[in-house]
């Protein structure tokens, strides 16, 4: 799979977003709402919405993934080919 900067940038996001899930279970600390002034905050809100499309944009990244490695087989499997010939 070839990365792009956008799908670093959305992964980073992502685990970001894991991160403070795991605090909130594990000790009831939501660090975005307390960086960023509470649940109400608009920025707070922002944050998880960008938070949010990261993670649906991630979902392209199974796809993508998973069609390069039948592209990459069927490559591997050409080129035996011919190398046979």
């Amino acid at each position: 799979m070839r990365s792009r900067p956008l799908d670093w940038t959305a992964l980073t996001l992502v685990i970001i977003g894991a991160v403070n899930w795991g605090l909130i279970g594990f000790f009831k600390l939501d660090l975005i709402a307390t960086l960023f002034g509470g649940m109400e905050s608009w920025l707070s809100r922002i944050i998880y919405v960008i938070i949010g499309l990261a993670g649906l944009y991630c979902l392209s990244l199974f796809g993508r993934s998973s069609s390069d490695l039948y592209r990459d087989r069927d490559r591997d499997r050409y080129h035996d080919v011919v190398r046979n010939d």
